[in-house]
């Protein structure tokens, strides 16, 4: 029966043993190459990538944005803010009274209100055209003035605008023609009692106003004829875009949506004297309004829940008067 030994060597003996022994020969097959460990980040860094490789990897989302105000509007915490207040103040002191005028007076001395305040506007209106180069609307609108002013009772009565004569009121003014000869907008601005406007449109409106002061002198020249001009025109523009406001006021981001949607609106009067299309952009941004507008019409008026009539009215106890 074997059996097991142990020898007990010594180590200078067990190391001449094993340099004695054949070594066994390698397998057979590839070698391995070996790769070097040393690596060099700058190397890495420095080489070129090539030209297959230069695609972004799939599902990679890339997210571009701006810091800060945007270009049109430089102000923008300041108009804001002013937005904020002129709401609270228009809601507590304009509407009320804007509704007490829409309401107080019967609708054709508002609409004689407003006719007289348009007329007013279209000597700078003409003017303007004619500055633009537009002939045939200048004295289009030349004629309306002449009409309104004479059978329309000082600009009472649209007698120009009526079947037979057609003259159609076209709003102009010194602003427009700016921008017709390429002036830009400059900064939005939103003033307390101006409300959205430009640095253009502030100055061709003050243009617009002090075209009959200084051309024709009194009455117009004098306060009395400025603050009564003020404010009719003040309570007709209100009642006007009422429904703009309060369609507005229930957007998520009420203040962007005033200041992009007045922006298109100029950009679109701008690009219709020139006749151009309107961009992409402003047409999106308008449709956006119209249909914010038509979602508030469609909107059922708030008022009391209807009571629900009890399953039994037989059984309803009745109770009365002592």
């Amino acid at each position: 029966m074997p059996g097991l030994g142990l020898i007990a060597t010594s180590p200078a003996l067990l190391a001449a043993a094993l340099a004695a022994a054949p070594l066994a020969p390698p397998a057979e097959g590839p070698v391995a190459d070996v790769v070097p460990l040393a690596w060099s980040l700058a190397a890495a860094q420095n080489s070129e990538v090539p030209a297959g490789d230069s695609a972004p990897p799939e599902n990679e989302i890339v997210v571009e944005g701006e810091i800060g105000p945007p270009k049109s509007d430089p102000m923008e915490r300041v108009n804001e803010e002013s937005y904020r207040l002129t709401q609270a103040v228009d809601r507590a002191l304009v509407e009320p009274v804007a509704y007490a005028y829409r309401d107080g007076l019967p609708r054709p001395v508002r609409d004689g209100l407003g006719n007289v305040v348009r007329n007013l506007g279209e000597p700078s209106n003409a003017l303007n055209f004619l500055l633009q180069g537009k002939v045939g609307k200048a004295f289009e609108t030349l004629g309306r003035l002449a009409i309104n002013s004479t059978l329309g009772i000082g600009g009472l009565i649209d007698v120009a605008g009526k079947p037979g004569i057609s003259l159609p009121y076209r709003r102009n003014g010194f602003a427009n023609t700016m921008g017709f000869y390429g002036v830009g907008p400059g900064p939005y601005l939103y003033l307390p009692v101006t409300g959205a406007t430009s640095a253009r449109d502030l100055a061709g409106a003050t243009l617009d106003q002090l075209l009959l002061p200084l051309a024709v002198g009194r009455p117009f020249n004098r306060p009395t004829f400025a603050a009564t001009y003020f404010m009719v025109n003040g309570l007709d523009q209100r009642l006007t875009f009422d429904e703009e406001i309060a369609s507005i006021r229930n957007a998520d981001d009420p203040y962007r949506l005033r200041r992009e949607t007045y922006l298109a609106k100029r950009r679109r009067d701008i690009a219709a004297l020139k006749g151009e299309p309107i961009a992409e952009r402003d047409r999106m941004w308008l449709e956006e309004l119209e249909a914010m507008k038509a979602q508030s019409a469609a909107a059922p008026v708030e008022g009391p829940a209807p009571v629900a009539p009890p399953a039994n009215p037989e059984s309803l106890p009745i109770t009365r008067p002592r």
